[in-house]
């Protein structure tokens, strides 16, 4: 079984865990896990720029004060084996290295010489073909001394005689970058930025938080993992996308499991009810989408769309009395119903009615409270399997920042909060992007769903889903899943309407789970479009990509 997970995104103390109990075991050691670190990366490397594997080459390696280093040296000798030259500089005292990082230090001692670090001696060397950052990896969580910053930044490439590119390799991350949270600490908001990124990162056993998470991907560069033969009971995966999350360990939206891609029929169709076989539509479900005034129909048309086109059998868009006409001129296979008030949508609204989505294009105030909390209220009696699920967007929570707790105690476990951060601030201000210090996307999240009682999905590239009880993942909408052309007006409303419709169908999965599969299916039909993209492409494009999960 291969030792390497590429789906969970630990965190800095979770992967301690795993290494020590592996050590404590006594079925391995530190220095052997640092032996194979160090030979993966140098794979790694090679299997990238596979003209570094042919001929001689020279590395400049920075080595750090602890066990980063320590991988440092076992790349520096086994690069030496290849027959390159390789200069080695120390950040900190060889004497207090951790001992399998000294013993390290020591062999490679052997081979050959280590400078303390200076960086006017760093710049002072022969151009190298490959960078190694092997000073701070998993673990740090403090700004990087101005002198290491300085080395360190990708300008300082340019101190060398211009030519080839130099490639840079960073070990477990570039230094700097906190692996838990994606973002760099900075003791001074002034101070000016120093820039540490890298062509290819590689990670040990599992992707870190911090990979997928802020800054993590564009410093990161091309991720690899490396299996250094982590093999004991805590070091599989534990939940696969599709199934309940873990409550401890974050994972990441995409259809992998134990390094083995999953049928698109499995995940995402296993999570399309409509896939899944014959049924009449109301087995489908009936989604009401509640839209806006004259005027501000868009936003609640294009969500009523995009619900219908992800297998909803009905949809039903609920409008002012004066703004009937308006929608009747745009919509035909939706449905459409004149609603001024909570009272009239109690009266609208009966026991066939399986997902709500409110918010898009409804305006500020007391009316969309009290629109929401009828929706909260709605049950659906005894011909309902579960009740309706309720997915609140944009106005729908930005009418409750002066009250978010109103709004949290009439949430319930079938209703989704779906907040970009400008919202989330509004409804958390505690746990604003401003305010958040050492706590990350994840963490946040999960206070959130704990605090609202329901399913919070904070979007972004780094889009977050959590619900009560500490289950988490990530869709990162980065590297070849990156979607500038998303950023649009309307794109939030319509991922609104398709979490409303694929959670409709009587036989729909776990509610987190169809958020999951919803945010990778908005992400994959922007994809598919391309750049030109607005908002109401989404739900014309998605039939092609549904098209494809029958296999």
């Amino acid at each position: 079984m291969r030792g390497e997970t590429v789906t969970e995104l630990l965190t800095a103390a979770q992967m301690r865990a795993i290494e020590q109990a592996q050590i404590e075991s006594g079925e391995v050691t530190g220095l052997h896990l640092m032996e194979r670190a160090g030979r993966g990366a140098v794979g790694a490397a090679l299997a990238k720029w596979p003209e570094l594997a042919q001929g001689r080459h020279r590395a400049l390696i920075l080595c750090g004060p602890g066990n980063n280093g320590g991988d440092g040296f076992v790349i520096a000798r086994r690069l030496a084996d290849r027959g390159w030259d390789v200069d080695v500089f120390l950040y900190g005292d060889a004497e207090q290295l951790p001992p399998d990082a000294k013993t390290n230090h020591d062999l490679w001692r052997a081979m050959g010489r280590v400078a303390p670090f200076e960086p006017a001696a760093i710049r002072g060397c022969d151009r190298p073909d490959l960078f190694v950052d092997a000073v701070f990896g998993t673990g740090l969580t403090r700004p990087i001394p101005d002198d290491l910053a300085m080395a360190l930044d990708v300008r300082m490439m340019d101190d060398w005689t211009r030519g080839a590119a130099i490639r840079r390799l960073a070990i477990d991350c570039p230094s700097g970058l906190n692996l838990d949270t994606g973002l760099i600490p900075s003791s001074d908001e002034d101070a000016p930025a120093r820039v540490n990124s890298a062509h290819l990162t590689v990670s040990f056993h599992s992707l870190k938080a911090g990979h997928k998470l802020g800054l993590g991907p564009k410093l990161c560069g091309d991720l690899r993992v490396v299996d250094i033969g982590l093999t004991g009971p805590d070091a599989a995966e534990r939940a696969m996308v599709g199934t309940a999350p873990d409550a401890e360990r974050a994972r990441l939206v995409t259809p992998e499991f134990m390094n083995t891609a999953l049928p698109p029929r499995v995940w995402p169709g296993g999570m399309i009810a409509k896939m899944q076989g014959q049924g009449h539509k109301y087995d489908y479900g009936h989604v009401m989408v509640v839209a806006g005034g004259p005027g501000r129909g868009g936003a609640g048309r294009m969500a009523a769309r995009m619900a219908l086109r992800s297998g909803a059998g009905l949809v039903t868009v609920l409008c002012p009395q004066d703004a009937v006409t308006e929608n009747a001129c745009h919509l035909d296979a939706v449905m459409l119903r004149a609603c001024d008030s909570a009272t009239a949508f109690g009266e609208i609204a009966d026991d066939r009615v399986t997902a709500i989505c409110l918010g898009p294009g409804m305006g500020v105030g007391a009316q969309t409270r009290d629109m929401v909390a009828a929706a909260l209220a709605h049950r659906r009696g005894d011909r309902g399997r579960r009740n309706a699920a309720v997915v609140l967007d944009a106005d729908a929570l930005t009418s409750f920042e002066n009250d978010p707790d109103t709004l949290f105690s009439q949430c319930h476990g079938r209703s989704v909060l779906t907040p970009h951060e400008g919202e989330f601030a509004r409804l958390f201000p505690d746990l604003a992007q401003s305010r958040r210090g050492a706590l990350s996307k994840i963490d946040v999240v999960r206070i959130a769903a704990d605090r609202a009682g329901c399913i919070v999905l904070l979007k972004g590239e780094d889009t977050v889903i959590a619900h009560p009880g500490g289950g988490a993942s990530v869709h990162s909408a980065t590297g070849d899943r990156a979607v500038p052309w998303l950023a649009t007006a309307g794109a939030g409303d319509v991922l609104a309407g398709l979490v409303a419709g694929l959670a409709a169908p009587e036989t729909s999965p776990d509610l987190f789970c169809v958020v999951e599969a919803a945010v990778w299916l908005h992400c994959e039909a922007a994809r598919l479009f391309g750049p030109g993209l607005i908002a109401e492409d989404l739900p014309e494009i998605l039939p092609k990509v549904l098209r494809t999960l029958a296999s």
